[in-house]
């Protein structure tokens, strides 16, 4: 009894209890009433890169810059090279171009004064023939042996003729000291003879345009 009383002296006394647990249960709604809260939008966020990913992006760009320019660099280079190279290969060609010409001009001259020299020998004989034509002037008796003479003497000039040996012309009286070699100066009293051939000594001549032998002159002073 005496548990029961005070169980019961709880109830009436515990109504502060059970009051209590009556205001939660009034309290608290069900969940289909309670207002539901507004949903907020999420705000747009902006992507950031870092500064590392970016520069990282960049590095292909730059590198591909980097190589382009070198590929420019290295063409300007080598056009340059091959701009140098075309100059000497052409100088050399004009080079090789004048070395032939003058290797055949030499080569030329070598076979048209092959006999320079064999000719050069028969010169004297030629002044012989011309001194025994001048003393068998004055013999009349040695007429045959005369045009005998002449007759030999110009088939040897013809001969000579042909192998390119000519005589200086002894009728030009200016002294040029390529073709003429002065023995001897003599004074004259005409002014315009002075500086010129006054005789011919001994005759001078050329193969091909060259001289063979100087002319041995005297000079007017």
């Amino acid at each position: 009894m005496g548990n029961k009383n005070k169980f019961h002296g709880n109830k009436f006394h515990g109504n502060n209890f059970n009051g209590k647990k009556m205001n939660q249960e009034e309290n608290i709604k069900p969940e289909e009433e309670q207002p539901k809260a507004p949903v907020a939008e999420e705000p747009e966020v902006e992507e950031v890169i870092p500064e590392e990913v970016k520069a990282e992006d960049s590095k292909p760009e730059e590198e591909m810059a980097d190589a382009c320019s070198d590929a420019e660099k290295k063409i300007a280079e080598l056009q340059e090279q091959l701009d140098k190279e075309k100059k000497e290969y052409l100088f050399l060609m004009a080079e090789f171009d004048n070395f032939r010409k003058r290797t055949l001009k030499e080569k030329s001259e070598i076979i048209k004064n092959a006999g320079e020299n064999v000719l050069k020998g028969l010169l004297p004989i030629m002044d012989d023939f011309e001194r025994g034509i001048k003393a068998a002037e004055n013999t009349p008796e040695a007429d045959s042996v005369k045009e005998g003479v002449n007759l030999i003497y110009n088939k040897f000039k013809k001969y000579l003729n042909q192998n390119g040996v000519k005589e200086i012309d002894p009728s030009d009286d200016t002294f040029d000291t390529e073709k003429h070699e002065a023995i001897s100066a003599v004074p004259v009293p005409d002014e315009t003879k002075k500086g010129k051939i006054i005789d011919t000594v001994e005759k001078g001549y050329t193969i091909n345009d060259k001289v063979l032998r100087h002319a041995k002159v005297v000079v007017g002073q």
